[in-house]
């Protein structure tokens, strides 16, 4: 595989949804799209891997749409933690 190969590879990135303000929209990392929790069409983004603890999601893997990269979302827990303390 060459050089030009592995950047055609996804990159891969982290997102922890407790340090984002709002709707629970964000940027892709490296493109910039905007992704948001209300787009259902799977244009902007597809989930690749959920991973539910004791039936609560911990852990979204979704894919950019424009770039194709892979985004790790975190950061269920405390965003649900914190929605019903307000």
């Amino acid at each position: 595989m060459t050089k030009k190969d592995v950047a055609k590879i996804s990159a891969s990135y982290t997102v922890d949804l407790t340090k984002n303000e709002g709707d629970g929209s964000f940027p892709c990392p490296k493109c910039g799209t905007i992704m948001s929790p209300e787009d259902e069409t799977e244009e902007i983004y597809k989930i690749v891997h959920t991973k539910v603890i004791n039936d609560e999601l911990v852990e979204l893997i979704v894919m950019c749409g424009n770039c194709r990269s892979n985004i790790k979302l975190t950061g269920f827990q405390q965003t649900i933690e914190g929605l019903a303390s307000k």
